[in-house]
């Protein structure tokens, strides 16, 4: 393990969540410093360690997840184990929890009777449609908030379904989010001295990142319809194939650079046209503007088109799969992606810390580590004594 470095240096994370929002968001506080505390459940886990890939039974996913965390597993709805989380969270600046609405106050551990014994404890809540409302009870996980969110409804193509993206999209929007929440109210607590319950459900920042469509349809009633890889507010927008089996996307969301794509794939008259003025009315008329545009690229390898669209001051990017991300030489010179050395899987390469910072940077000091594996230090750290530690293991509350 490293030198802990970083802004949240000397901060302390109970991580007590599972699968992704809460995991990911503890997963950058912990990159940026703090030191997080994963709880699981002595049994199951947390549901992470099954997702994704494995190497000879190791999950992939959980190194880069769970990095940065030390894990204590630890059953909170046994009364003695609930003793255990409150004696921990008194020591803690902060607490992630995803469990549905009503389960810590349950179990005694509702974020009032946390914060009574440490006043200064910051309490996220991550669930899928908050603490409140006619849906805080239902189950909730990232698909239904992307369903819910108006991503699924905008995304496909016209004629097609509506469709769901591959990936965690909402829990890692939320993820992000959480992580500002609770950087947030630790600051607020720098003036006020005391901390708060931040109630963050999966929806609310998917629906942020969707866009105004609630907006646009209040005030015209109009409701947002798919479009495939185009965009209703800038034409050529589209993903194109190159004559090489490859694809690449272009954007001229500015003017100045919907004039220099077409005056490269050789089309300067229609700069002149009074529709072309703006990126609305362009999109009118995407069936010319693409014809163009993907007639150009289709006779060119993805290696030509990139060079020329550099060439021409023109926005291009290569449709990229994992493969290229990791052979690319941009990504490589920025260190996107960094080696970590793991114990089970041996070098690991995971995406690095999510933005640079000039004096307090952040680090990946040791990956994912295996269930329980910290429990009886930290435990001892604590206060629990080797007999008392032993006893909580027989009872099957600790692992």
């Amino acid at each position: 393990m490293t030198t802990v470095t970083g802004p949240l240096s000397g901060i302390r994370v109970v991580d007590a969540s599972t699968i992704l929002a809460g995991p990911l968001a503890c997963q950058i506080l912990g990159d940026f410093g703090a030191e997080v505390i994963k709880i699981e459940h002595p049994k199951a886990g947390d549901g992470m360690r099954g997702h994704g890939p494995s190497v000879d039974g190791t999950p992939i996913w959980w190194s880069e997840i769970s990095r940065n965390k030390r894990t204590v597993a630890l059953s909170l709805s046994s009364e003695a184990g609930a003793d255990v989380l409150k004696r921990l969270v008194a020591t803690a600046d902060v607490l992630v929890e995803n469990f549905r609405p009503g389960t810590l106050e349950r179990w005694g551990l509702s974020p009032e009777t946390l914060q009574e014994l440490n006043p200064r404890l910051v309490v996220a809540r991550i669930t899928g449609f908050g603490q409140t409302g006619p849906y805080a009870a239902r189950a909730g996980f990232g698909t239904l908030a992307e369903a819910m969110s108006g991503f699924a409804h905008l995304t496909g193509q016209p004629d097609g379904p509506p469709t769901l993206p591959a990936f965690g999209l909402a829990d890692s929007i939320a993820g992000i989010a959480a992580s500002s929440a609770i950087s947030m109210a630790l600051y607020e607590r720098e003036r006020s001295g005391t901390g708060q319950v931040i109630d963050l459900s999966l929806l609310e920042p998917i629906m942020t990142a969707v866009g105004p469509g609630p907006s646009v349809y209040g005030l015209t009633g109009q409701v947002g319809q798919r479009h495939g890889n185009r965009s209703t507010n800038n034409s050529p927008r589209n993903a194109y194939e190159t004559s090489d089996g490859h694809w690449v996307a272009i954007s001229t969301s500015a003017q100045a650079i919907a004039e220099r794509v077409l005056t490269l794939v050789g089309h300067p008259e229609v700069l002149d046209e009074p529709w072309f003025a703006s990126g609305h009315t362009r999109a009118q008329h995407a069936d010319l503007l693409d014809g163009y545009v993907g007639g150009w690229i289709g006779e060119r390898t993805r290696d030509e088109v990139v060079a020329a669209f550099t060439e021409a001051g023109a926005a291009v990017a290569p449709v990229f799969s994992a493969k290229d991300l990791v052979e690319d030489e941009h990504v490589r010179a920025t260190e996107m992606l960094t080696p970590v050395d793991d114990p089970a899987l041996g070098e690991v390469l995971q995406h690095n810390v999510m933005w640079r910072m000039s004096e307090t940077p952040g680090a990946i000091r040791f990956p994912g580590r295996p269930l329980g594996a910290d429990t009886d230090d930290v435990l001892t750290e604590l206060g629990l004594s080797a007999d008392e530690i032993s006893a909580l293991r027989d009872q099957e509350v600790i692992r």
